[in-house]
């Protein structure tokens, strides 16, 4: 498949060679962080002031690259490149054109058996580049994203539960796990776009095994799983998937619309009434007084965040005009906004992530929550990953848990303060 996911199997060997890796020495070991998290938020439920969970998934940048200076945050301006080197991180432009690859070789290449030291040695775009990963976004160009972080709550230890790429990030979002069956998952990409059932007969799309075996042709990316959504429709609670058009939307309809995979969504009534094209329609829903319980909303290339797509720096002013949409709305005192990147995209971060099974954790993301119950001008260092914010809704609204990494991950619900009045909004700067 010639597209910017071009994987570069040249690298395959290195798969190999660290799959069993483990990960390096962490502040508490995941068993400490997770009980104390989950010890928080169980004290910390919302008692039923959140109705509304609104989560805006943006694309491809890791901790670091959007974080790295922010105040109280285990952000880095240095990194270490192969053979120990040191190098500082250039302070660069959010629309920087850097097609590197998240694969998951790519991030046992980077990941370098706990190193953090391999994005020397990836390719970029076709060619050798040792320091193009190697670079942070200059603040006052993502002041959106600083001023929603500086309000409200930002996390620096949120994790993706996949050590892959964009679609395996996409399922875990919906369900928090892409496993097919206990001892395999699916990571890198569909071989054919769209990435789900309206893919071309004979794609697939390949599989880590428990054992660390990678299989390139896995199984066709139509999926028969419970996600999030099953759990919702059987407590007759709403819930919506904005994402731009499927076949007219870009590179983001055919690649990011999660619920293209999962086949009971798909050719079912969920499609039509709860799958909703393009993503603007959020904006209209929101104004006709219809905002669902639990809201995912995918960007398109321009307003991704995702490098290589021209000189596009429009996601912070996108995730602005969410923010302040729902703000400025009658559903702000209930209703919190997840704001997550759903992978590293191949930017450097100097944070081992904890390696708690075979697919994950990957590369650190950060993540914003804005709510009248947000915790104000926080920094929460609590070990999260995708699974968390699964976790946050099935306990909300008493779900039950769908099995996945849910049942491991610690809830978010520590960012929350349900004790204190709700607060009133302050518009985000667009700019």
């Amino acid at each position: 498949m010639k597209s910017r996911y071009f994987l570069f199997w040249t690298l395959a060997a290195a798969l190999a060679a660290c799959s069993g890796a483990n990960s390096s020495p962490v502040p508490a070991t995941p068993a400490q962080s997770l009980q104390v998290a989950h010890s928080n938020a169980l004290a910390n439920t919302s008692s039923g002031n959140i109705s509304h969970v609104v989560i805006v998934m943006q694309t491809n940048r890791s901790f670091d690259n959007l974080f790295a200076t922010f105040p109280g945050a285990d952000g880095a301006t240095s990194g270490l490149m192969a053979g120990g080197q040191t190098v500082l991180l250039a302070r660069s432009n959010l629309y920087t054109r850097k097609l590197y690859q998240n694969s998951r070789t790519a991030f046992l290449v980077d990941y370098d058996g706990g190193k953090m030291d391999g994005w020397s040695k990836v390719w970029v775009s076709r060619k050798s580049c040792p320091k193009c990963a190697y670079q942070y976004v200059d603040p006052a160009q993502i002041r959106p994203y600083w001023a929603m972080a500086k309000q409200y709550v930002l996390a620096d230890q949120m994790f993706p539960t996949e050590n892959s790429g964009d679609f395996s990030s996409h399922q875990d979002l919906i369900r928090g796990s892409s496993a097919v069956n206990a001892n395999e998952s699916m990571v890198d990409f569909p071989t054919h776009g769209p990435w789900g059932c309206d893919a071309q007969q004979g794609t697939t799309v390949p599989v880590v095994t428990s054992s660390g075996q990678y299989i390139k042709k896995g199984p066709a990316p139509c999926m028969t799983y419970n996600t999030l959504a099953d759990l919702l429709d059987a407590k007759s609670l709403s819930w919506k998937y904005y994402v731009p058009s499927l076949y007219n939307g870009g590179l983001a309809g055919s690649y990011w619309n999660a619920f293209d995979a999962v086949s009971t969504v798909r050719f079912g009534p969920d499609w039509t009434n709860d799958v909703s094209m393009p993503e603007t329609n959020f904006f209209s829903d929101l104004a006709g007084g219809s905002l669902a319980n639990v809201t995912w909303i995918s960007p398109n290339d321009p307003n991704s965040d995702h490098a290589g797509f021209g000189s596009s720096d429009k996601g912070p002013a996108w995730v602005a005009k969410i923010v302040n949409a729902v703000g400025t709305s009658k559903y702000w005192n209930s209703t919190a906004v997840i704001v997550v990147w759903e992978d590293w995209g191949g930017w450097y971060d100097h944070v081992a992530p904890p390696q708690l099974d075979y697919a994950g954790l990957g590369f650190r993301v950060p993540m914003i929550v804005i709510s009248p119950y947000a915790k104000s001008a926080y920094v929460s260092h609590t070990q999260y990953e995708f699974g968390s914010i699964i976790r946050f809704v099935e306990d909300n609204w008493n779900l039950g848990r769908l099995g996945t990494t849910d049942t491991r991950a610690a809830s978010i619900g520590d960012v929350f303060d349900f004790t204190q009045k709700p607060r009133k909004f302050k518009q985000i700067p667009a700019r």
